[in-house]
């Protein structure tokens, strides 16, 4: 699963822990730990994950 790995690099990254990287992307502290278990999710719900990585790749980039 794809996203899975986009999603652990992310939190290997920042170091945010799974349940709040849940329920900033998607309102869902289980997330994680569903993906991790197998849970397939929806192409509404990959991209809601991808929007919320590429939306914090953004701010990561800009200049303070």
């Amino acid at each position: 699963m794809a996203v899975l790995r986009e999603v652990e690099k992310f939190l290997k990254r920042t170091q945010m822990p799974p349940t709040k990287f849940g329920r900033l992307a998607v309102r869902d502290p289980r997330l994680v730990g569903d993906l991790r278990n197998g849970r397939e999710p929806r192409a509404a719900m990959v991209a809601r994950i991808r929007a919320f990585l590429d939306a914090q790749e953004a701010a990561r980039e800009q200049p303070r």
